[in-house]
């Protein structure tokens, strides 16, 4: 892989699965496309050259096995994770005969397709070293998790290690409690603003050289929290 961020294309027409998968994957660090229909997902899957694509089967305009069949008849061989309410093995052979490289079928677990995208990436794009994020004397290494501080090394819990990647993959933007909620915790875990403010404390009295006068995780009035390099 180049050392740019993975991108992924998620062809899904189910506003609530594309907006909770978007929002999961750039908690992973991926860039993320969208498309809810196969003729705008095979117009990106060729003009954004995506490093993947979450392609669900059950679409307007084109169906998955359509976009998918007219993608590798372009010449195009971008990694395919099918994701589809349908189950049959048949089905599952067809999308692995035009080209997929995994089907998951629906209800999925978001954690099983987390590692089932990874596998496939790493299988088409094994890593060759991928840069870390560095911000003040901080270097955040997304890929085996791992965080050092003037070159000692930081321990974070896994929750911890979420919402700094959130704050990472969105360096300038306000966020609301809300959405933090949403994008570091999941779109439907149940929380209150005090565990974003518990959190993002943490965070400052682990990187920041004056947690009561933080550079990087800061509050925002009225609004709620941004991260500055």
């Amino acid at each position: 892989m180049s050392e740019k961020s993975q991108r992924i294309l998620v062809v899904e027409d189910d506003l609530a699965i594309l907006t909770g998968l978007s929002m999961n994957l750039r908690i992973e660090g991926y860039e993320v496309l969208q498309a809810q229909d196969g003729r705008t997902g095979l117009a990106k899957a060729m003009d954004e050259a995506p490093d993947l694509m979450v392609l669900d089967i059950m679409l307007p305009e084109l169906n998955g096995y359509e976009l998918l069949k007219e993608l590798r008849r372009r010449g195009r061989d971008t990694p395919v994770v099918m994701l589809s309410a349908k189950g049959q093995e048949m089905d599952k052979i067809l999308g692995l005969n035009l080209g997929a490289d995994d089907y998951v079928a629906k209800p999925f677990g978001l954690q099983e397709l987390l590692a089932r995208i990874k596998a496939v990436l790493r299988r088409r794009y094994p890593l060759t070293g991928t840069p870390p994020v560095t911000f003040g004397d901080v270097e955040v290494e997304l890929v085996s998790r791992t965080v050092s501080r003037a070159g000692k090394p930081v321990e974070l819990t896994a929750q911890e290690f979420k919402l700094l990647a959130h704050f990472l993959a969105h360096p300038g933007r306000t966020f609301t409690r809300e959405e933090l909620l949403s994008g570091a915790w999941g779109f439907d875990y149940e929380g209150s603003a005090r565990t974003v403010d518990n959190f993002v404390r943490q965070l400052r009295l682990k990187f920041e050289p004056d947690p009561e006068d933080p550079r990087h995780f800061l509050t925002v009035r009225g609004l709620g929290y941004r991260f500055d390099r």
